[in-house]
């Protein structure tokens, strides 16, 4: 059922390395409890479409926390921050993973959540949930909207992000839902079926649905890539999928 009434705000917690950062927590008004989501947000940052999302999660009922990667940045807003990850080869991945564990510390902490986490990411938060999938203790469920570089060449390993997620797939631990464009060109198609090849091979349980005339990134409503029909469709499997398993 919706929630019209809701709780938005910023707040604080610990990430890697016991940083203190900043985190966009949207909830439904209530004692709960619900079940929580922590998004990873694209490269282009923590921004309104990020948060516009947590509070669509608050909405149906979820407590949802979209912490600030790029915060150690500082250079005065999303598109600055992002310019300069981008520069400087990406999110390192052991800090990444680490504010993912202080977010998902977070939201166990509070006395309105039932104790179940999902992850979701999108574009380069995509590729961190695959990586947290396989790598961090606790998840319930994650959802990997078009994440790119899961699959890595050679010349793409750096200090940075030292091993492809593809990698880690025999150590997956919980059920994964991908959603992708057919349109896209990383993950392209044929990156897709690969992923899915390496899932079945280790018996992974998982869900992929690729969707006709969409792009990388169609998910975003305030750019031309959006696609309504496959993002319409996308929420539709999210939040079965969440259902399925955080309930």
């Amino acid at each position: 059922m919706p929630y019209e009434s809701m709780i938005a705000e910023t707040v604080n917690l610990h990430g890697h390395q016991d940083d203190l950062i900043d985190a966009y927590l949207a909830r439904p008004m209530g004692g709960g409890p619900y079940p929580g989501v922590v998004i990873i947000h694209h490269m282009p940052g923590w921004d309104e479409a990020t948060k516009e999302i947590a509070c669509k999660f608050a909405y149906h009922g979820y407590v949802t926390i979209s912490p600030n990667l790029h915060f150690r940045e500082r250079k005065g807003s999303p598109a600055k921050n992002a310019a300069s990850i981008r520069e400087a080869g990406g999110m390192p991945d052991d800090r990444t993973m680490g504010d993912v564990k202080g977010a998902m510390a977070y939201l166990r902490t509070l006395p309105y959540h039932n104790g179940k986490v999902g992850i979701i990411g999108y574009c380069s938060g995509g590729r961190q949930v695959y990586l947290a999938a396989c790598t961090v203790p606790g998840i319930n469920a994650a959802v990997d909207c078009y994440g790119g570089n899961v699959i890595m060449k050679p010349e793409q390993i750096t200090e940075r992000q030292p091993v492809a997620p593809i990698d880690y797939t025999k150590d997956l631990q919980c059920p994964l839902l991908g959603l992708f464009g057919k349109e896209d060109q990383n993950p392209s198609p044929e990156m897709v079926l690969k992923i899915e090849e390496e899932l079945k091979k280790w018996g992974k349980t998982y869900e992929f649905h690729s969707y006709e005339n969409a792009g990388h990134g169609f998910f975003m409503v305030d750019y031309p890539v959006y696609r309504v029909e496959a993002a319409n469709d996308g929420w539709k499997q999210i939040f079965k999928w969440y259902e399925k398993y955080l309930y």
